[in-house]
């Protein structure tokens, strides 16, 4: 069994891939990316801020994503978990209000939530590890 410290740098791990990945797709195909998530095409210069959003992406992975032997660190987290909950809720806005909905869209909702609640779990349990040894003696 992966003891907590393995599971949270899974946890940052995973949710760095998703991040890059979504980030390689934005930029190499803008137009893919609105068709199988939003159902719609990007206008040129949504195109345009779609790439610019995929250099902040794969920038975040690169800052987050965990190396060496020691856990991820508790920015790398908080990062990642403030990525993920406000894409989860972005799109699921998007979903409600019928705006933009392609194939991928409810998929993409359920991956962003997913990985918030274990990112959640890795902060609280990292978080419990830190005050229970501010207790010991």
């Amino acid at each position: 069994m992966l003891k907590g410290m393995e599971i949270a740098r899974w946890t940052v791990l995973a949710a760095a891939i998703e991040a890059a990945a979504t980030g390689l797709v934005l930029f190499a195909r803008p137009s893919w990316f609105a068709r199988l998530v939003f159902g719609s095409e990007f206008s040129d210069a949504g195109s345009a801020l779609g790439r610019l959003t995929a250099i902040a992406l794969l920038g975040l992975t690169l800052a987050t994503c965990p190396s060496g032997a020691v856990g991820p660190l508790p920015s790398s987290v908080r990062a990642l978990m403030t990525y993920n909950v406000l894409a989860a809720i972005y799109l699921l806005y998007l979903a409600i209000g019928h705006q933009l909905t392609g194939i991928l869209l409810w998929p993409a909702i359920a991956l962003h939530a997913i990985l918030v609640i274990f990112l959640g779990h890795a902060w609280l349990a990292k978080r419990d590890r830190e005050s229970a040894e501010d207790f010991s003696i």
